[in-house]
């Protein structure tokens, strides 16, 4: 599930739930859920996370295993 994609990329660029919390601007709980699946991330969210992490939306939502960003 791209929910586990989350938290691998979080851990592969040594960064806390706190530190993309607030990158993202979040509450870390709020950020703690999208990573667990409770809560559904939003698309602004999946988008500045890309972009973050040098990688794909499609990479992050789990439709492809390419971390290569499209050009």
């Amino acid at each position: 599930m791209y929910f586990q994609r989350l938290e691998d990329l979080r851990v592969d660029h040594d960064k806390t739930q706190i530190q993309i919390a607030e990158y993202l601007n979040l509450n870390r709980e709020v950020y703690r859920r999208y990573e667990k699946g409770i809560r559904e991330i939003p698309v602004w969210a999946v988008l500045k996370l890309a972009e973050l992490y040098h990688t794909s939306t499609d990479y992050i939502l789990g439709l492809t295993d390419d971390q290569t960003p499209r050009a």
